[in-house]
């Protein structure tokens, strides 16, 4: 089992949420919630409104998001879903654990103990430059206040 942090619409409530239930796409597991030690800028971007972490260090916020224990399955699927690696880029990042729901083996405890878990993070190195001057978000949602509902899939 690989750990993943999802901060976009893959989370509970969101628009593609329903791909992280989807058995037949493999076992995703609900461990809790957390948010990048690092800050990164948290974008939305392009004509659907898709939310992007860019992949730079430093920059924006501590990232809010869900962190799961998924099969290697779902992780493929998460791949081929999420475009890697020429839309996003799966990286390993460090993760502060806000709340922790996740029942595993004893390192898996103290890892959450400790407050940070390394998770594989969907962020992109590849991006338009305009999109470094948008707007950051500490925390997504498709319908927040910024009024940029993401547009799903099979509605484009």
């Amino acid at each position: 089992m690989a750990r993943v942090f999802v901060y976009g619409t893959l989370k509970k409530g969101q628009p593609n949420y329903k791909h992280m239930i989807d058995t037949a796409k493999g076992l995703a597991k609900f461990q809790g919630r957390g948010r990048t030690v690092e800050k990164y800028p948290l974008v939305i971007a392009g004509k659907y409104n898709i939310p992007y972490m860019l992949n730079i260090p430093g920059t924006g916020h501590h990232v809010a998001g869900e962190i799961y224990s998924v099969d290697d399955q779902m992780l493929q699927f998460l791949d081929e879903f999420e475009g890697c690696p020429d839309m996003y880029q799966r990286t390993l990042m460090r993760i502060e654990v806000v709340e922790w729901e996740g029942k595993g083996g004893a390192g898996e405890a103290r890892a959450a103990a400790e407050g940070v878990v390394e998770c594989f993070v969907y962020s992109t190195t590849t991006y338009p430059p305009e999109w470094v001057g948008l707007p950051y978000h500490d925390s997504y949602d498709s319908s927040g206040k910024h009024g940029l509902s993401y547009v799903l899939r099979e509605s484009r």
